[in-house]
């Protein structure tokens, strides 16, 4: 167990944390299932701005990092051209 108050805040506000970004990754992981299985063009088109904005968004706050968020972002570019 911590030995200091300033040790048991961090371990508190890790926690917070923690479920924050933990909601957000969930939330970008979920509308990308969601996109994924989107079949039309007019849609995807629609909905594609949308699911780059929300990946900078999380990568952006350090929930997932750069390169990660670059790859999704150009899986669903690639999703898009071939349809």
């Amino acid at each position: 167990m911590a030995n200091h108050k300033s040790a048991l805040k961090r371990i508190r506000s890790n926690e917070t944390k923690r479920i924050h970004n933990r909601y957000y990754a969930k939330t970008m992981r979920n509308a990308l299932k969601a996109f994924r299985e989107l079949t039309d063009k007019a849609v995807v088109a629609e909905k594609l701005p949308v699911m780059v904005s929300l990946i900078d968004k999380v990568a952006q706050k350090s929930i997932i990092h750069k390169n990660k968020a670059s790859n999704l972002k150009s899986k669903l570019m690639r999703k898009f051209n071939h349809m």
